[in-house]
């Protein structure tokens, strides 16, 4: 039974682990990354409030516990 307990303590510790959340600019480079691989050449991330965001369609990653969000706009080449 104390190894059953003490399994349930380690995964449910891992989990929490694994959940924890991404600093904005570890987030925002693997943005850049997968934005990058697509061949889009004109574009700007930003990091910003929550308060900040005026389009919601722009938002493409929430870091930092959900106070900041990473928006994306794509400029004209």
């Amino acid at each position: 039974m104390k190894r059953f307990a003490l399994a349930v303590i380690c995964c449910a510790m891992t989990t929490s682990i694994l959940a924890a959340p991404k600093p904005c600019d570890e987030l925002k480079a693997e943005i850049e990354t997968k934005i990058q691989a697509n061949g889009v050449a004109a574009y700007t991330l930003e990091v910003v409030t929550n308060d900040e965001v005026h389009d919601q369609n722009m938002v493409v990653g929430t870091c930092e516990n959900g106070t900041k969000k990473i928006i994306y706009q794509k400029n004209d080449a």
